[in-house]
């Protein structure tokens, strides 16, 4: 079954999401490959504008969240991501 609501076409300058932002364990935000720090909302609003590579938009109770996209490959998951306290 696929949960994807979007499953954005990356531009080619699009970044990469390298580490989780967590607060209490929980998922606030996600820093990208230039070192910015996003918020979760942010995170989605950019994908779907092609703008993070490796992620699609997906819809749990009526939140959208960020979730990766499957590439063999899963050393570079979101939920294998390092993360940072905030």
């Amino acid at each position: 079954m696929n949960i994807n609501a979007v499953t954005p076409t990356p531009k080619p300058d699009a970044q990469s999401i390298t580490q989780l932002v967590k607060h209490g364990g929980r998922i606030e935000g996600y820093q990208l490959s230039s070192g910015q720090i996003i918020s979760k909302e942010q995170g989605v609003e950019l994908a779907k504008a092609g703008a993070i590579r490796g992620v699609a938009v997906a819809t749990r109770n009526g939140s959208e969240y960020l979730r990766s996209l499957p590439d063999g490959e899963e050393s570079n998951n979101l939920g294998n991501l390092p993360s940072i306290s905030q």
